[in-house]
């Protein structure tokens, strides 16, 4: 088993190697970490001590792989909106030549109304014309008629040859086009498969991680550090807040907000989490991959890794408030960042080592959690 594993991990990260140089020697670094992480805690698996330093050091590795997941996550994003986009300027520039085929055939059939025209009146030599001692001024408004068709007839040419020049170019924008799309969705398929090997790798982490909390008093004190860490955060973002421009916060938007993604609420504000420890926000059952929107205006204080919650990202909102967004696939927003309301600042994940995808969502008012099921509807 273990040297199927092996061969196995030899060939993905081979692969990864060829198509993404620099991730692929990140990840196989992070590979041999975990094995041998995973042979250390084998053989040492009775002494808590060990195991807990082993855990650490599988928090810092999970940490590596998420923000690695993150990081791919962020580019298939981006490509997917440049596909989406350059499939709309596609079907532009089509439309426009479907109107500019149209424009010059009717351009071509005005023309050959000219010629026949032109033709059916015959040739005429002005010079006989005159010497024909016809009334000067019946032979003044024809030559006035025929400079007119003349003068139609270049016209319509001028404006046939204006017509093919575009269309010429606008199929060499075509051509252009389509293979600039090819390119971005053949980066998507490589940015896809690198993103799956991330995953992979994230997996054997958590399973390792797993085994260091086979108790309830481990897992309880994994919850406690969480809990510090997080409140940690939050003490920080109340510094930062206090120097940002002040917002009009959430007191009158209570009770009209949106949730900041659809899913089915499958842990409530306030129920019991484990020992003392009770839910400070919800967790909204949500596909991996799904738009995570702001909920109100605001500016973003803190977008990174955080034990136990994956990637946050917690915004501002003024008077005191703030909403945290956590366990993302990728945050789509930096500190500094505005943002607006219903604005798509990430994706849903299942990062900080849940194993189903979905939100963890928090409203805060001066550093005290508060039930967002009060504000979102």
């Amino acid at each position: 088993m273990i040297t199927r594993y092996l061969v196995k991990a030899s060939i993905i990260a081979g692969f990864m190697f060829l198509i993404f140089p620099a991730q692929a020697a990140d990840l196989s670094q992070r590979q041999s970490e975990l094995k041998s992480i995973q042979a250390q805690i084998s053989k040492q698996q009775n002494v808590l001590k060990d195991t807990t330093k082993q855990r650490e050091k599988l928090m810092s590795l999970l940490k590596s792989d998420e923000k690695a997941i993150a990081n791919a996550a962020q580019k298939v994003n981006r490509t997917k909106k440049e596909l989406t986009k350059l499939n709309s300027e596609l079907i532009t520039l089509n439309q426009q030549q479907q109107q500019l085929d149209t424009l010059r055939q009717e351009q071509q059939q005005t023309l050959s109304k000219q010629l026949s025209s032109a033709y059916l009146a015959g040739n005429h030599d002005y010079s006989k014309m005159l010497l024909n001692q016809q009334n000067p001024a019946t032979i003044e408004r024809m030559l006035t008629y025929y400079q007119y068709l003349n003068d139609a007839r270049m016209k319509a040419i001028s404006e046939l040859k204006a017509t093919k020049d575009k269309l010429e170019t606008l199929k060499n924008q075509q051509r252009q086009q389509q293979q600039k799309l090819n390119a971005t969705m053949l980066s998507q398929q490589k940015q896809a498969k690198s993103l799956s090997s991330e995953q992979a790798q994230r997996q054997r982490t958590l399973t390792q991680i797993q085994r260091t909390l086979s108790s309830k008093g481990a897992q309880l004190e994994q919850l406690q550090i969480e809990e510090a860490s997080l409140k940690q955060i939050v003490t920080n973002a109340m510094q930062v807040a206090k120097s940002s421009p002040s917002m009009s916060g959430l007191t009158t938007r209570r009770g009209s907000l949106k949730w900041p993604t659809k899913g089915r609420v499958t842990k409530k504000f306030g129920s019991l989490r484990s020992g003392q420890i009770h839910w400070k926000g919800t967790i909204l059952s949500a596909p991996e991959g799904q738009n995570i929107n702001a909920i109100a205006p605001g500016k973003v204080i803190y977008s990174d890794w955080l034990r136990g919650f994956g990637m946050v990202m917690v915004i501002d909102h003024g008077k005191g408030y703030m909403s945290l967004y956590g366990h993302a696939q990728a945050l789509l927003r930096e500190v500094g960042d505005a943002v607006s309301k219903g604005e798509s600042i990430g994706l849903v994940g299942r990062s900080g080592g849940q194993t189903e995808p979905g939100l963890y969502f928090e409203i805060r008012h001066k550093g005290q959690a508060v039930n967002p099921a009060r504000y979102c509807r």
